[in-house]
């Protein structure tokens, strides 16, 4: 999980929620995307990692095996 995807979704909420009490559609709608983009970031970053730890699990599996 990452720190700087989280601080991007809550600076996309701050700018999407200024946009709706502003009135601004256009600073709304950047804001709910920045809050989408870094979702998904935070997500592969989240599947990388536990694919990583998988074949790392696998590796040292068959390192066993080979003794």
């Amino acid at each position: 999980m990452s720190i700087e995807e989280k601080f991007n979704q809550a600076k996309g909420s701050v700018k999407e929620g200024f946009g709706k009490l502003t009135g601004d559609k256009k600073l709304e709608t950047e804001g709910a995307t920045e809050q989408v983009v870094s979702k998904v970031k935070e997500v592969a970053e989240d599947a990388k990692e536990a694919i990583e730890g998988a074949v790392s699990g696998v590796k040292n599996i068959f390192k066993k095996d080979g003794e």
